[in-house]
């Protein structure tokens, strides 16, 4: 039975390998490399210059408001979906634009907050008068909020159903008011899912370099625009890979401290 279980675990131990534990490597073996190929430590020096910290500095504060939004979003609405009489219907039409491409969606942002947009007309009509939204930080904040709120809302309406109603009867009960249940009650013992959402929105967010092209107009620079510059334009691979080793141990980090240590979602 066990050598059975084991079989099994062959082509996800070979994609693993292949796919992600290969690429890691050797994208930490080029960046020991400048762009005519002597190896060298540079292109890490070169990363604490004042240019790459205010990249990351940005990075990591869009990365923050992005995962915040998302949030303050997400809850709510994961709470009302387990409220809803077709929960599951309703998580399938928030599921279902996740299954769209990226660039598709983005482009459709474009038509949306273009001069000649629908927004605009909408404004328009209203009084307002046309608005440059598009290539400003409200955009990008925005598109990448509305990309990013499915991975943020699955994990928390998942411990939401997950967490006993009992529970909430009691604190009731025992005479605690809807604010007080929620801040010792409810928050806690979802807690584990808001961190799972954090780390799927934060992570992916540091790296965001289609969304800064096609939205911000490269008016917000990230590391994930650096590197896309350092591998598609400058073809300094070695400087790219430097950036990106670097981001995967602050992710690796983050994964690690904001991860679920035992059942520890006590009630205080």
């Amino acid at each position: 039975m066990t050598k059975s279980r084991n079989l099994y675990l062959i082509p996800y131990l070979a994609w693993m390998l292949l796919f992600v534990a290969t690429p890691i490597v050797l994208i930490v073996y080029d960046s020991f490399f400048d762009v005519e190929g002597h190896f060298t430590f540079d292109n890490f020096q070169k990363f604490l210059t004042p240019i790459y910290l205010k990249m990351t500095l940005n990075s990591f504060w869009y990365a923050f408001l992005i995962t915040l939004f998302s949030l303050l979003v997400a809850y709510p609405a994961a709470y009302l979906l387990t409220k809803t009489k077709h929960k599951q219907l309703w998580l399938l039409l928030i599921i279902v634009p996740s299954w769209i491409n990226l660039l598709l969606k983005t482009y459709a942002f474009i038509g949306l907050f273009g001069t000649y947009g629908f927004v605009n007309a909408f404004l328009e009509a209203i009084g307002i008068g046309t608005r440059q939204i598009l290539f400003t930080d409200f955009s990008f904040v925005f598109v990448s909020v509305y990309i990013f709120i499915p991975f943020m809302i699955l994990p928390i309406f998942n411990s939401l159903e997950e967490m006993n109603p009992s529970l909430i009867y009691a604190s009731r009960d025992l005479g605690a008011s809807p604010w007080m249940t929620f801040r010792r009650v409810v928050f806690p013992l979802t807690l584990g899912g808001v961190k799972a959402g954090c780390q799927a929105v934060f992570i992916p967010a540091l790296s965001l370099f289609m969304i800064t092209r096609l939205i911000a107009g490269n008016r917000v620079i990230t590391l994930g625009t650096a590197i896309e510059q350092h591998f598609l334009v400058t073809q300094d691979w070695g400087m790219g890979s430097a950036i990106a080793v670097l981001l995967i141990i602050v992710m690796a980090i983050m994964m690690i401290a904001t991860g679920n240590r035992g059942a520890r979602n006590t009630i205080r």
